[in-house]
């Protein structure tokens, strides 16, 4: 098995801080609940700055992060927050341990 991590950073407009993180929590319930190569999805918040989001997301392949993309739960939050986005940067890796 070739595990897939991905690391998301986002920055948040401020007046859309809250609406994003119950959407980004919605989001990361709904593809541990029904994605089945999603194997862990947490969802990071930086104490000093509510505007910062740090994700981590653990795939069983390429196959699974493709399927997460194209899922309905993934493609509804990601429209629905676009504009609320300032900055976002997505890391991938593959995991090597354990």
């Amino acid at each position: 098995m070739n595990m897939q991590a991905l690391v998301v950073e986002f920055r948040i407009k401020p007046d859309h801080v809250e609406a994003f993180a119950a959407a980004i929590i919605h989001n990361a319930r709904a593809s541990r609940d029904t994605e089945p190569g999603c194997r862990q999805f947490d969802v990071c918040r930086d104490p000093a700055d509510a505007s910062l989001f740090f994700l981590y997301e653990l795939y069983d392949d390429e196959a699974a992060v493709q399927a997460h993309l194209k899922s309905a739960h993934f493609l509804a939050m990601n429209e629905a927050t676009a504009s609320w986005v300032e900055k976002k940067t997505v890391w991938r890796y593959a995991r090597v341990d354990p």
